[in-house]
Order: C-alpha cells, then sequence, then structure tokens
C-alpha cells in the first residue's frame, strides 16, 4: 500500500498568531523527524510558515510536546523561543491540560478509575511493557478515565487523562487491564479491527497564551469513521463546547468552525 502524501490540506489550522500554532496532527506523520526518513509535521509547518510569510532563511517553530505517530488530534506549536519555554513552562507544572479519546475493546470493570504502572522500554523493538515498582529504569505512569458509553462491551468509547506523558502510555496500560485500544495491532488490539488505525485522539488541549495569559481550549472531533462512528462522539465534545468552556468566557476553538488567524504584536 502505498504511503500518504501529506500536506497541508490535511492539516486543520484551529488557531495561529505570532506566538502560536496550533493544528489538528493528522493520524499516520511523526511530530517530528525520525528514522523513517517520512515527512513530520514539523517540516511540514515550518514550509507553510516560510511560504505564508515570506520568511527568509531558517523558519523557528518550537514544538513543546509530540503525539506517537498513530495519534492524531490537536497540537499547539510555539513561533518563538520565548513563547517555547513559556508553554514547556506549563507542561512541567502540569497547568497544560491534555485530553484524550480512546475506543478500546472490552470494558473496564470499573466505569472510571485511576490507573497506575511502572513502565519501561524496550528499544530493540520500540514497544513499552509494564514492569514492576523498583526495576531500574521503569518510570511511573498516571492516568485516570472514565467509560463514557459501551457497545455491548465488545468496544467501549472512554475519555482520558493523562497524569504522565509516558510514550505509549495509554496503549500499555489499556492493554495491560484487558482493554487494548481498537486497531493497535502493537499491544493487542487488532483483533476486531484490521486496516483501521488507532483509535486515540488527542481531542482536548487547554493552555494559557503564552503572551496574554488567555486562557484558551481548543477540541478536535476525532474522524468519522469506524469504530468512532459507533458512538454518539459529540454528545460528549458538545458538553465542553456549551456548558463547561463559554459559560466562563474562555475562548474555545474546533475543527467544526472556521480557521482562526490572528496577529498579536
Amino acid at each position: 500500500m502505498a504511503k500518504h502524501q501529506f500536506t497541508m490540506d490535511d492539516v486543520p489550522i484551529l488557531y495561529e498568531d505570532n506566538s502560536i500554532l496550533v493544528v489538528v496532527k493528522p493520524q499516520n506523520i511523526p511530530s517530528q523527524a525520525d528514522q523513517s526518513g517520512d515527512l513530520d509535521l514539523l517540516t511540514l509547518l515550518k514550509s507553510y510558515i516560510k511560504d505564508k510569510y515570506n520568511k527568509q532563511g531558517e523558519v523557528y517553530l518550537g514544538l513543546v510536546h509530540r503525539l506517537d505517530r498513530p495519534t492524531g488530534g490537536v497540537m499547539v506549536f510555539a513561533r518563538n523561543s520565548k513563547s517555547a519555554a513559556r508553554l514547556s513552562q506549563q507542561i512541567r507544572d502540569h497547568e497544560m491540560v491534555k485530553t484524550y479519546l480512546a475506543t478500546v475493546l472490552n470494558c473496564p470493570k470499573e466505569q472510571s478509575g485511576q490507573l497506575v504502572n511502572y513502565l519501561k522500554k524496550n528499544a530493540l523493538t520500540n514497544t513499552v511493557y509494564v514492569a514492576t515498582v523498583g526495576d531500574s529504569d521503569a518510570k511511573r505512569a498516571e492516568l485516570t478515565y472514565n467509560v463514557l458509553e459501551s457497545f455491548h462491551d465488545v468496544v467501549s468509547l472512554v475519555k482520558v487523562q493523562l497524569g504522565t506523558g509516558r510514550g505509549h502510555q495509554i496503549r500499555v496500560q489499556f492493554s495491560a487491564i484487558g482493554c487494548p485500544l481498537f486497531g493497535d495491532a502493537r499491544y493487542g488490539g487488532d483483533a476486531l479491527a484490521k486496516g483501521h488505525n488507532l483509535a486515540l485522539w488527542a481531542y482536548r488541549l487547554e493552555f494559557l497564551h503564552p503572551v496574554t495569559k488567555e486562557r484558551m481550549v481548543f477540541v478536535s472531533y476525532p474522524p468519522e469513521k469506524e469504530p468512532w462512528t459507533r458512538f454518539n462522539i459529540a454528545k460528549y465534545l458538545d458538553i465542553h463546547t456549551d456548558s463547561e468552556d463559554n459559560k466562563d468566557g474562555i475562548p474555545l476553538f474546533d475543527n467544526k468552525k472556521p480557521n482562526v488567524s490572528t496577529n498579536l504584536d
């Protein structure tokens, strides 16, 4: 199967100004250059800025967080080093809130809960596995989840909020409780999902604008494809839009609305 040649037509822009660029990362494009040599999102966005603003020389664009290649959803990039430093500090201080939607096989026994594991990476296979407490190089991984819907307990829609940002964390931790992610061949989730993308979507990102200090919320709807179409996704995302964000006067941007582009001095 030929690889998809990504262009900016595949990358919805939710917001841009002189300080930040917020986009929806497509699935199956690396966040930054990797060993595959495939075009990555950071390089694509740098070319977009260079062309749009007729920039001479090297374009600065700061990568302050990442999404795994098979994961799609909201990402923020910094347009200058000062913004990059301030956004990175928000991540360290847990002020940047990243929330995911996932479709998992089966249904977790508890409707909501916290998963805590110690994870290690096997560099040879590029996989992560659950280790024991105190195992050398094992890193603590935490997340909280809520089951939003379950389709006959065959597949379930869950909302996930990370307490830590470990590689493959959501995939490994749900696989460890017998609920691997739909489409995740690496961690046992391909039984019903051969040929489908990984059902993991970074749907909500909240942070303070690095210059204005205004709290901003960005929401991205997952693709209208299996397995997402089994659930009423809009029901849960609209809750955020109507009752949580707008009532407090917090601006909300999502990929169902026109793109926003503005300039801040």
